[in-house]
Formats: structure tokens, sequence, C-alpha cells
């Protein structure tokens, strides 16, 4: 199944439940998806679905952090949710650790060793942790390593 049918069937189940607040979740990955369709004017396929739900992940954990510091606690809990419905369909994200390893390994493939390094070690790793790491923690873990 793929992962737009997975979505469709799972709108379909939120709305035999009533969980609203699921509902318009999906709906509104889904109408992102049906955009991009549109734009790009051919059905999408699961990587292409995968680079919209991170996108819209990426939204909603920068409107979590505006939220918070704004003390709007109603819209941080709501989001939160979000967040875990969004997550639901995406790849086992890497921890740390385990970005960290990546990291290594990339810069003794492209002998990255400094600063000036930065976009070389980047392009090499990004196709490595796309949609399976966080690029806030990637990027933080990458100019600690070059330090």
């Amino acid at each position: 199944m793929s992962l737009a049918e997975r979505l469709n069937e799972d709108m379909k189940q939120a709305m035999r439940d009533g969980n609203k607040f699921r509902l318009s979740t999906i709906r509104m990955v889904r109408a992102a998806i049906k955009n991009q369709e549109i734009e790009l004017r051919r059905p999408l396929e699961d990587n292409d679905t995968l680079n919209i739900l991170s996108r819209e992940l990426k939204q909603r954990r920068d409107s979590l952090e505006d939220f918070a510091r704004g003390g709007r606690e109603d819209l941080v809990s709501n989001v939160k949710a979000e967040i875990e419905i969004i997550t639901e369909y995406l790849p086992q994200q890497l921890n740390e650790e385990e970005v960290k390893a990546i990291v290594l390994q990339t810069m003794q493939e492209t002998g990255a060793s400094s600063k000036a390094d930065l976009g070389k070690l980047m392009g090499a790793l990004m196709p490595k942790v796309k949609g399976i790491a966080d690029g806030k923690l990637v990027n933080a873990i990458v100019q600690q390593s070059l330090q």
C-alpha cells in the first residue's frame, strides 16, 4: 500500500471513528500532497510524498517553537498532536548517536576536516539522511564535528 493510499484509508477510519482532530490533520497533509500533484501535473510517488510530510513536520516544529515563545499553550498542545500524527507516516527517525556515526563516516569519505569543507560535507551527507534525520540535528552535529 502506498503512502497516499494509507493516508486515504486512515482518513476514512478517522471519519468512522469521529476523530475530528486526526481527520483535519490528515486532510491538511492530503491537501498539501494534492497541491504538489497539481503543480507537477503528475501523481506523486512515495518519495515525493515523504518530502511533503517532512516539510509539513518541519513547519509544525517551527510553529511549535513560535507558539511556545509566545506563551500560547493552547496552540502548543494542538501542534504537538499534529506532529505525532504526521510522524506516524514518516520512517523511523535516527537518534543523535546514529547521526554522529553517519557524519563521521561521511567526513572520512569526503576528507572534510574544517569549516571550509562544510558545503562538500553537507552535499554528501544530506542524501544519506534525507527523511530519516532532522536537518537541524544534522547541522548541529556537523558544526560540532568540524571544530
